[in-house]
């Protein structure tokens, strides 16, 4: 019975949960949204933060966050709020 019980509970996290923490995750940064505003190439910023094109990728694409230091660092090089990285401006929450 403890089997049964540990089986369905992480099919309900995985089957029903994981959706969810996806969604999260996929909309934690907008780092692409930012270097398509301020018109720079994520090799730029590869090179900047002296990472490879691959890991700067993963954090354009949300498929991996960048850790909090790297964050910081991205902000002070893209000349942004370090919140504006992980939140939409104001101004679209309004609108929305």
């Amino acid at each position: 019975m403890l089997e049964f019980g540990l089986f369905f509970t992480l099919n309900f996290v995985i089957f029903d949960v994981y959706p969810i923490i996806t969604n999260i995750i996929a909309s934690m940064n907008r780092i692409k949204e930012i270097l398509a505003q301020k018109g720079v190439k994520q090799k730029w910023l590869a090179e900047q933060l002296e990472k490879s094109y691959n890991v700067v990728n993963g954090y354009v694409q949300n498929r991996k966050q960048p850790r909090l230091e790297t964050l910081y660092k991205i902000a002070e090089i893209l000349e942004v709020n370090p919140k504006e990285l992980l939140i939409e401006p104001e101004t679209k929450n309004e609108n929305n």
